[in-house]
């Protein structure tokens, strides 16, 4: 989906159509969860404090999110995708991979299929969606990631290394910030970089996932759209723009992680025993916390609180910090319920 949060907001307010939208907080250590296209033209981006994104946009207007709303449009959104196929993996609230070599409609076009699911979308949410086609899911999200918004690339097999080989290596799927200017620093650029090391040097360089560096260069990629895959954790996290350094900067990023973390085990139909914090400081070393509970929670209040003790145990970090991460595991399924098990009330 097309700034998902914002299009939502844009749709269910025409004042707000054309204008630079954030949602988030407007206070002065507020967080910005999600940018109109109006206000990523200005730098206005996730994650970003609003002090910083108000400083690009001075008529940025902000909307508090309505993490309920987000989440029935994503449920609408992926009834279309299985009405062509079971074989649907969503990544978040907003996006998801789709299998459709066997789909219900008998349709031999992927590139057909995505168009009619754009405008679906379009027709029964009035939002955008943008999609990428192509052989293997490596290749399908760098394709849908192309002409946003409201976008459609097709890449084909004989197209394929070729526009590997010339992609910005921070464009990668899969290769974070720090990983690039790694990279870079190592002298590889582009995918035609990457593609000339090997999977030895690669390896020793990243560990297990250079093998997958080490494909992905080749445009190879056999991972399977996994529509039940059963997850061990689920988390959300952030890299900040600027260090924090206050107690209370930091509990309004956990605020906005907790409740992503809430919606995705909702999606799951998954609660958890256990909270981990996760921090990263100036100096880029990482520190976890974790606290496992006698009950089962799923509430994004219940998360945060969690969380927010975790962050003030032992003792606030003494360190200013560039990432912050919450995840939860000892997880349990709603499939996985069997009637000896008792259910708990969340207070």
């Amino acid at each position: 989906m097309d700034a998902f949060f914002a299009s939502v907001e844009q749709r269910d307010n025409p004042e707000l159509r054309g204008k630079p939208v954030a949602v988030g907080g407007s206070r002065a250590r507020g967080v910005v969860a999600a940018a109109s296209y109006e206000a990523r033209r200005f730098g206005v981006f996730s994650a970003m404090a609003s002090r910083i994104a108000i400083q690009k946009c001075p008529q940025l207007i902000f909307v508090k999110p309505r993490f309920e709303v987000y989440s029935a449009v994503s449920r609408q959104i992926r009834e279309i995708f299985h009405a062509y196929t079971d074989l649907v993996e969503p990544l978040s609230l907003d996006e998801a991979y789709l299998d459709v070599t066997e789909n219900k409609v008998g349709m031999p076009s992927a590139s057909i299929i995505a168009k009619e699911i754009k405008a679906r979308i379009l027709e029964e949410t009035k939002l955008t969606a943008s999609a990428g086609v192509s052989y293997n899911k490596f290749l399908a999200k760098i394709a849908s990631d192309m002409n946003k918004p409201d976008g459609f690339t097709l890449i084909t097999p004989d197209k394929a290394e070729d526009l590997v080989a010339s992609l910005a290596i921070e464009k990668f799927h899969g290769i974070g910030k720090v990983t690039a200017a790694k990279m870079q620093a190592m002298g590889i650029a582009t995918g035609g970089n990457l593609r000339e090391r090997t999977e030895h040097e690669l390896v020793q360089r990243f560990g297990k996932v250079g093998r997958y560096y080490f494909r992905i260069a080749r445009a190879q990629d056999e991972r399977l759209v996994q529509p039940h895959r059963v997850r061990k954790s689920i988390g959300s996290e952030r890299t900040f723009d600027t260090d924090l350094a206050e107690e209370e900067e930091m509990l309004e990023r956990l605020q906005f992680l907790a409740q992503e973390v809430a919606q995705d085990m909702a999606r799951l139909q998954a609660t958890a025993k256990t909270v981990t914090l996760k921090l990263k400081y100036f100096d880029f070393t990482i520190q976890t916390r974790s606290k496992t509970l006698v009950q089962y929670l799923s509430a994004s209040d219940a998360i945060f609180t969690v969380a927010r003790d975790l962050l003030r145990t032992p003792q606030l970090p003494a360190y200013p910090v560039r990432l912050l991460g919450i995840s939860v595991s000892n997880l349990l399924y709603q499939h996985e319920l069997t009637s000896n098990y008792q259910l708990t009330f969340d207070f």
